[in-house]
């Protein structure tokens, strides 16, 4: 059964193109969306920092860069739905093309490492110069430590879920997904309220000199990976609910799960590196 198909039979409307380029099978708009809203999101911390110099619009920067969030998320829901669920009708999944996924998502994670590790790269350079380079707020209060142990505690529930299809517990699975995604939710609502202490009370911001724009770099690319991956769990969690996954056909749970690890353990290196080490020798 050809995707278009599995549109008409089951009304999956998002818009692919049939074999284009000829000769390359289907062909799809969402990564092209998606790849469009996460250049939109640099250019707009690009905006931002030249509005706070007189240059653009002051809001000019915070317009493009929440605009370019949500067409980000919407391209990747729709890429996500249209790479996952639309093909699931048809039945015909094998081993060979799960092996394709995981070793696709495997890839995507490799370049997620030349991202963080660019960003990572920069605070090291300017912490090995003369430190502290500014005043610095108190980083490693409750808050982060809690969050911490939200985002440890949620990977143990996504675990807990994945095993449990594979046992064909659904209803494990489904509670499972359902408390990782909660804590996800409750995570990046954590952080949003850390920003606030630290900007509102603290008055530290991304334009308070070269720790602040690491840090809010660092946490705010972090933060965002949380969020992609919280719409993964959704997507998830959804198809969960129509009973879409068994034992043997689970291949977007495990690919999720992966991407959902690989945040839990990019927080933890950045909480020792960025909020304990910068407080060493400060």
């Amino acid at each position: 059964m050809s995707t278009e198909e599995a549109h008409d039979d089951h009304g999956h409307h998002l818009p692919a193109v049939q074999d284009w380029p000829r000769g390359f099978g289907e062909a799809s708009w969402w990564p092209f969306v998606t790849a469009v809203g996460g250049a939109g999101i640099y250019a707009g911390a690009g905006l931002y920092v030249m509005g706070q110099d007189g240059i653009v619009g002051q809001t000019a920067g915070p317009a493009v860069f929440i605009g370019s969030i949500f067409l980000f998320l919407a391209g990747l829901y729709g890429w996500l739905y249209h790479a996952f669920v639309s093909h699931f009708w048809s039945r015909d999944a094998s081993q060979k093309s799960a092996s394709k996924l995981r070793w696709g998502m495997i890839a995507f994670l490799g370049s997620e490492l030349g991202t963080f590790g660019a960003l990572f790269a920069y605070y090291f350079f300017i912490r090995a110069g003369t430190w502290p380079p500014q005043e610095l707020p108190h980083l490693t209060g409750s808050l982060v430590l809690a969050n911490t142990a939200i985002l440890i505690v949620s990977s143990l529930t996504l675990h807990w879920a994945h095993v449990a299809i594979r046992e064909e517990n659904h209803r494990n699975f489904v509670l499972g997904l359902a408390v990782t995604l909660l804590l996800g939710v409750i995570f990046i609502g954590g952080q949003v309220y850390e920003y606030y202490e630290f900007i509102v009370h603290s008055n530290f911001s991304i334009t308070d000199g070269i720790f602040g724009s690491a840090f809010y770099g660092l946490t705010g690319l972090h933060g965002l990976h949380v969020s992609l991956g919280a719409v993964l769990l959704g997507i998830v969690f959804v198809r969960a609910l129509r009973g879409q996954y068994s034992a043997e056909r689970h291949v977007s749970v495990s690919t999720a799960s992966m991407y959902w690890h690989f945040v839990d353990v990019v927080w933890i290196f950045l909480v020792v590196v960025l909020y304990v080490g910068a407080e060493v020798g400060a």
